[in-house]
């Protein structure tokens, strides 16, 4: 498949953009003043956290003029209430179940000048999608809240790492299908409606192959373009040119999203839509059983296999790049590296490691059996990611065995 096709995992990288901003916040406020158990800091952090429960309450109760009553009154912050309003109305039609702030510690940034007293908030907002997120997303906040004749308001907050939440970059359309919730933003119904259909095809497609417990929920975010999903995932838009989606979250009870890139999935046909849905759908259901050590072979071999399963396409039609090296150079050394899946380098190379770790996932089905296949994967993950063990245990072969088997095996249906 050509990269424009290709998808990418990043909920169990080091790329998970939330957990390290966390880390790097955490770092930055080391020596920043804490909020004291006494003292006026005490006393701040209290309305604070009483203001920002009062602007929760109206996001949750769908008050607008709460909402708005929130906000710094002063002239100075014109900009700011029009910015936020517009942010109110464009989450207006996302289903939450809950929103809510918990305030770190008060100080750590210079607040925004301007009068009354001000002062600088790290806080975590908490949400959760109603129907779909059994626990919340956490996004770290920084706020600055004024104080004015005695009562608190949020009067800014720090914009430079961008428009991280869909609803920051426009208004939310949300579209509902049977299995999956599209949210986009600066993108037409119509192209929403068929990403929905798309995913309900996707779910039951992949509850089929990996039939492990009820399997019936997505979340898909499409933002309007590159740059913007850049954003969304707290990276350079570089990072996932070509790339036609990827899956956050981990598997530690962080709800998962499947984020489209709207330059690339406009690309592909019908045939590469489906395929890049089905392949980040089972990223979502496997994420449990899919620890950081597992290899991306074998993660984003086996997301390949689900999406493909069921098709007519042949091994040449699937993997071209592979099938152009075998019958230049031969099969392949051996497995694809992690670093094979990395965006520097030789183009064609992730291709080939993609079409590699599909290839090794169909020789299993293919020799093995489905179920075994299904068995290995799950093997590997509940081994901290040993592939060694995974093949001993379930399919009776050592690594260096396995690994000459697949050889011969590229070579024989990719020649074909």
């Amino acid at each position: 498949m050509a990269m424009d096709g290709r998808t990418r995992w990043i909920g169990r990288r080091a790329v998970c953009r939330l957990a390290a901003l966390l880390l790097v916040l955490q770092a930055a406020l080391a020596g920043c003043e804490t909020v004291g158990p006494d003292g006026g800091g005490r006393a701040d952090s209290v309305a604070v956290q009483q203001l920002l429960d009062r602007w929760a309450a109206a996001v949750r109760g769908h008050d607008e003029r709460a909402y708005a009553d929130a906000v710094d009154p002063a002239p100075e912050a014109g900009a700011y209430r029009d910015r936020r309003r517009q942010v109110y109305e464009n989450l207006a039609d996302v289903p939450f179940a809950s929103w809510d702030y918990r305030v770190a510690r008060l100080g750590g940034f210079a607040p925004a000048a301007g009068s009354g007293h001000r002062v600088a908030v790290e806080a975590r907002l908490r949400y959760r999608l109603a129907g779909y997120d059994a626990a919340p997303v956490t996004v770290p906040v920084r706020l600055t809240a004024v104080r004015r004749d005695g009562r608190w308001y949020v009067a800014g907050d720090d914009t430079a790492s961008g428009d991280r939440q869909l609803w920051e970059q426009g208004r939310v359309t949300v579209v509902r299908g049977a299995h999956g919730l599209v949210l986009g933003a600066g993108q037409q119904a119509d192209l929403l409606r068929s990403v929905a259909a798309l995913v309900d095809a996707a779910v039951p497609a992949v509850g089929a192959a990996w039939k492990d417990g009820p399997f019936d929920r997505v979340v898909v975010e499409m933002p309007a373009s590159l740059e913007r999903m850049g954003a969304l995932l707290g990276a350079p838009a570089s990072d996932y040119r070509g790339i036609a989606a990827v899956t956050t979250g981990d598997g530690t009870g962080t709800p998962a999203r499947i984020v489209v890139n709207p330059e690339a999935y406009g690309a592909l046909g019908d045939f590469g839509r489906r395929t890049v849905l089905t392949h980040e759908a089972t990223h979502v259901a496997t994420r449990d059983s899919t620890p950081r050590a597992m290899p991306m072979w074998l993660s984003e071999g086996f997301a390949d296999w689900v999406a493909y399963r069921g098709s007519r396409r042949t091994p040449r039609q699937v993997a071209p790049e592979l099938a152009r090296s075998v019958a230049s150079s031969g099969a392949p050394r051996g497995l694809p590296a992690d670093a094979d899946f990395g965006f520097t380098g030789e183009p064609g190379r992730l291709a080939r490691a993609y079409e590699g770790g599909w290839l090794a996932c169909r020789m299993v089905a293919e020799r093995w059996g489905e179920g075994r296949l299904v068995d290995f994967y799950r093997a590997v993950g509940a081994k901290r990611g040993s592939v060694e063990r995974g093949l001993s245990d379930v399919l009776g072969v050592s690594v260096q065995e396995f690994t000459e088997r697949w050889r011969a095996y590229a070579g024989k249906v990719l020649r074909g």
